[in-house]
Order: structure tokens, then sequence, then C-alpha cells
């Protein structure tokens, strides 16, 4: 899927990636804070292995989780990686 792509999902609804890898807590972490952040708002998050597309990999390699949110425009916009950037997520849902 590329980032311009979308899977078919309802528009009001929210949608993220996390670009990840396997085993990776912080991963994990970042999606359960991003869950935890959206409360009952609901939101597509899809979890991408980075190591599984060499040009993912290249990209996001160490700074993996990445997180990723779709603007109402369609854009990807990378929120934050490593953890959870609270103020950021504020300010994208806040303009979405």
């Amino acid at each position: 899927m590329s980032l311009s792509e979308s899977p078919s999902v309802h528009a009001a609804e929210l949608q993220f990636i996390i670009y990840s890898r396997s085993y990776c807590h912080l991963c994990d972490d970042l999606r359960d804070a991003l869950r935890t952040a959206l409360g009952a708002r609901p939101a597509q998050i899809d979890m991408i292995d980075v190591d599984a597309d060499p040009a993912l990999l290249a990209l996001y390699d160490e700074l993996v989780p990445v997180l990723m949110g779709r603007a109402t425009d369609g854009q990807w916009l990378q929120l934050c990686h490593y953890h959870l950037d609270s103020l950021r997520l504020q300010d994208f849902l806040a303009a979405g």
C-alpha cells in the first residue's frame, strides 16, 4: 500500500499507520498509548513491518516505531517516533 492509497474506511474514521518491526516493545507501547489517547474515537491503526519492505527500512529503520496520521486532505503526516507525542497528536486531532 502506498501512502497515497486508502483502504476502504469510513470517511469519518481516523487512520493511522505505525511503522514497526516484530518483537518491538516500543511499537506495542506506542500502539497502546495511541489507543488510550484516542479513547472512544473510532480509528483504524495499521502496523506495518519495515523489515518486510526495503524502501520502508531505508526510510524508518532507526526511527521505529514511527506514527503516521492521515490528514483530512488525504496526506500522511509523521506525528512522532519512539514514543507517543501527546501534544502533536492533540494538534493533529484538532486540525481534523
